[in-house]
Formats: structure tokens, C-alpha cells, sequence
């Protein structure tokens, strides 16, 4: 039955589960929901590792859990988007269970793609006790991964690693906390040459000083993050812990010399812990990291936001601090297409499941929750609304409004009881006063309990 999950869960659960869906219904609903940071508000997300890949920004995070008191991390989940506002959901391409060998700890990781595959290094603790470092390959970006070795393919109890490929082919492979390592990855990028893996000093003047502490004498604590642009190696990392900030290193090589920049992110936003991720999209450069700004968030409780910046004339990367509003959009979505119902702005009230249709849907939908999609774009007007739904209680309404949640009512859709939370129907309803470009609000409204899933969207 729909209410199972909650069933099984002990009583301060489920009223600290049903206090964050209230909390996050009436914070949005008070400011909130003008927002677009953090990009995802379904689950607390972490250690976000962008990648632009065919005209789509991806995103790989981790996933604290909730409730926890710890870094309660047990799988990895994967958001996409084409405009960086409206991000889709893609569950969980691996998890602990991917590695037989792995018993906790599913932290930072990166995916890369090569030879038609696509390598996803992460770390996670070793049966024997220790942190290493595993690598997962899959055909699909979107996963699943499998396990590429049976074995760690690095381990020295260190973690957070970052992998790079330089112009001439050769790929790099980081990680570390408190020591910044490497090696070079062979071409197959499942095994590496030389005897082992090399520590990177981490001098005074590479990476900033310590004070205070003779044992720790820079800055760079964990989470390095390695990229190439405009001739500049760049050295990104979480540095002068604990509560963490941003810094940066610039280089001449990927394994330096490595000079001393200064700070990115200053420490800020709930959370003791950051994790940076830098890439260009569209001819926008972009800033990844993690904070603690959903309700119920904080140091365990993480969720990735992304920030637009400029680089300066001469390479080095301005001062970003944390905002609430997110990016601008890139050019807008078009509702004459099939859109996944997972592909939110903002939402409350709602999470996502596995659908049995295929991909992801949204479900666990109360009365009054709602999504919402950003710069739908219905030009000259749409006349009809088409959904694909299910339920197994007496369902609900979907109301269509344009501007907010309590904006324009241009449609209801009815939804009815359909025998089951996962047998789907195709709903259509009847569309006026929809045109231009319009922030797309879906309001969800009827009784008691969950109402339906939501799986796919369009309008004629």
C-alpha cells in the first residue's frame, strides 16, 4: 500500500518526515518558492560533480539520508538538465550494492566519459575497514553502473576522488583527505601506470598556510575537483575545515606546480562540509557546490545549489557567495513535447519513485503539494492538457496555474482512482488563457493521505 513506507518507519520518523513536509509547504509557500537554489528538493543531495554532456548539464550527487546524524550515505543519484533551471530526476545509477565489497560510505564522486562508456570513480569503505576508491562503468550515462574491477582500483584510506583528461589523452585520476594523491590512469581507465599512487606536496605556497596546526601546514582539506581552460590547469578544492570554505590553485601542468589563488566560496550556509564543481555550459561558466539551505538541512542534511559567474581577465575565479535564486534560465522549455513529470524548478510536498513505465515518476503527492516548471513557453496558446497518472486511492486534481502557486487557473485535470499506485491512464483536460512564456505551477489538491503519481506531461 502507498502509506507503507511510512508504516514501517518508527514514530519520530514519521513525525519528523511529515514536520519537513509541512515545514517545506509553508516555507515556500511564504517566499520560498520564488527560488531555484537548491536545484533539487525532493531528497537532500550532496558532493555535486557536473558534466556537460550532448547539449545537457548532468549532475551526480550523493544522498544523505534522512534524519541522519552522520554522514548516512548509501547511493548516489543523478539530475540533468538543458536550461539549468528545470532539473530532471533520473534516480540512482549506483549504490553500495554495486560494489559486493563495499559496506558504507557512499561519498564524492565523478563520472567521465571515454571509448564509448562512461567511468564513475567514487569512494566508499572497504570490507577490511578502509576508504578506497572504486571505479563503476556503464553504456548510458543514466546508468545503472556496475562494478568495473571487483576490487578498489586505489586504496590508502582517502577518499573524495576527481578524475581529468589532459589535451594529449592522458587521464589523471585524484582524491585525498588530508593528502592530495594521483595517478595516471591507462587508456582502458581501470588501471593505472607506475608503481603507485604519487602524493602531491602541498606547500606553503601552493595551497595556502594553516595556522596553528604543525602537522597540517596548508589549507586543503578534501573534495578536489581538477579542470583545464584557456591554458590554465585549475585546482579546486574544500579547504580549512571545519566549517569548510572554497579555495583554489592554478597550475602549469596537471601536476603542477601548483600557486595559491585564494577563496572562491567563503564558508557559509549551514552546513560545515562543501564540495565544489566547475564547468562551462552555453558560454556560461558555472559553480556547483552544497549547503544546508532546504528545511530540516545541515551538516548531514546537504543539498546542491549551483551558481553563473565570470572568470576575470586573467583567469583567476572571482569571490561567489551563496544565493537563494539560483541561475538564469536558458532559453525556455517547450510544453508541446512529452516532459517528464520529474523535470522540476521547484517543488513541495512530492518525491520520486521508479515507474514501472520506465525512468522515474513523481509520487507520494499530498493535497497541496506542487511542482514547479520555469519558462514554459506556450506562445500563441495551448487548448489541451495530456498527463499519464495513477493511482490507488480516490486520486485528486491537478490545477495548472500560471505565475505561482496560487497564480492563474487555466485547467483542472480530474484524476481518478485507476486500481494502483503503478497502472497508468492517460488523463486530458480542456486549456485556456495559457500563452507566452509563463512559470508553469502544478497544484495538486483533494483529500486525505496520497493522491496520485504523476509520470509524463504535455500540452496541444
Amino acid at each position: 500500500m502507498r502509506g507503507s513506507k511510512l508504516c514501517r518507519m518508527p514514530n519520530n520518523m514519521i513525525a519528523m518526515f511529515k514536520g519537513l513536509l509541512f515545514l517545506s509547504t509553508l516555507l515556500n509557500g511564504i517566499g520560498l518558492a520564488r527560488a531555484d537554489n537548491p536545484i533539487v528538493q525532493t531528497i537532500y543531495t550532496t558532493d555535486p560533480a557536473p558534466l556537460v554532456y550532448n547539449g545537457r548539464v548532468y549532475v551526480y550527487t550523493g544522498h544523505d539520508e534522512n534524519g541522519s546524524t552522520t554522514f548516512n550515505m548509501i547511493d548516489w543519484h543523478l539530475y540533468s538538465s538543458a536550461d539549468m533551471v528545470n532539473w530532471q530526476d533520473h534516480g540512482s545509477p549506483a549504490s553500495l550494492t554495486t560494489f559486493s565489497w563495499a559496506t558504507a560510505n557512499a561519498w564524492a564522486g565523478q563520472v567521465i566519459p571515454r571509448n564509448g562508456k562512461f567511468y564513475f570513480y567514487v569512494p566508499v569503505r572497504h570490507n577490511s575497514g578502509a576508504m578506497a576508491i572504486g571505479v563503476g562503468v556503464s553504456d548510458s550515462i543514466t546508468g545503472p553502473f556496475i562494478d568495473a574491477l571487483g576490487h578498489p582500483l586505489v586504496q590508502n584510506n582517502e577518499i573524495d576522488p576527481t578524475v581529468f583528461i589532459d589535451d594529449d589523452g592522458q587521464a589523471y585520476l585524484y582524491w585525498g583527505n588530508p593528502d592530495l594523491w594521483y595517478v595516471k590512469l591507462n587508456q582502458d581507465m581501470i588501471s593505472f601506470s607506475g608503481s603507485g599512487p604519487t602524493q602531491i606536496p602541498l606547500t606553503v605556497q601552493g595551497f595556502g598556510a594553516r595556522s596553528g596546526n604543525a602537522q597540517r601546514p596548508t589549507t586543503f582539506e578534501e573534495a578536489p575537483w581538477v579542470y583545464k581552460r584557456n591554458g590554465i590547469y585549475y585546482l579546486i578544492y574544500a579547504a580549512n575545515c571545519c566549517s569548510e570554505d572554497i579555495r583554489y590553485s592554478t597550475g602549469t601542468s596537471a601536476t603542477g606546480p601548483w600557486t595559491y589563488r585564494g577563496v572562491i566560496m567563503p564558508t557559509q550556509g549551514s552546513s560545515f562540509t562543501n564540495h565544489p564543481g566547475i564547468i562551462d555550459f552555453n558560454n556560461n561558466s558555472y559553480f556547483f557546490y552544497h549547503n544546508g539551505a532546504l528545511p530540516g538541512g545541515g551538516g548531514y542534511s546537504r543539498s546542491v545549489a549551483v551558481e553563473r559567474f565570470n572568470y576575470n581577465s586573467d583567469g583567476t575565479i572571482p569571490t561567489i557567495q551563496m544565493t537563494t535564486q539560483g541561475v538564469p534560465q536558458i532559453g525556455s522549455l517547450d510544453p508541446y513535447v512529452r516532459q517528464e513529470a520529474e523535470t522540476i524548478a521547484w517543488s513541495s510536498g512530492v518525491q520520486t519513485e521508479t515507474c514501472s513505465e520506465g525512468g522515474i515518476d513523481v509520487s507520494y503527492i499530498n493535497n497541496g503539494a506542487y511542482i514547479k516548471v520555469k519558462g514554459v513557453d506556450f506562445r500563441n496558446g495551448a487548448k489541451t492538457f495530456i498527463t499519464r497518472v495513477a493511482s490507488a486511492t480516490s486520486g485528486g486534481k491537478i490545477e495548472l496555474r500560471l505565475g505561482s502557486v496560487s497564480g492563474t487557473l487555466v485547467g483542472t485535470c480530474t484524476v481518478s482512482d485507476t486500481g494502483g499506485w503503478q497502472t497508468w491512464t492517460t488523463v486530458t483536460c480542456p486549456v485556456s488563457g495559457a500563452t507566452g512564456k509563463q512559470d508553469l505551477f502544478f497544484r495538486f489538491t483533494g483529500g486525505s493521505g496520497y493522491l496520485f503519481n504523476f509520470n509524463w506531461w504535455k500540452f496541444e
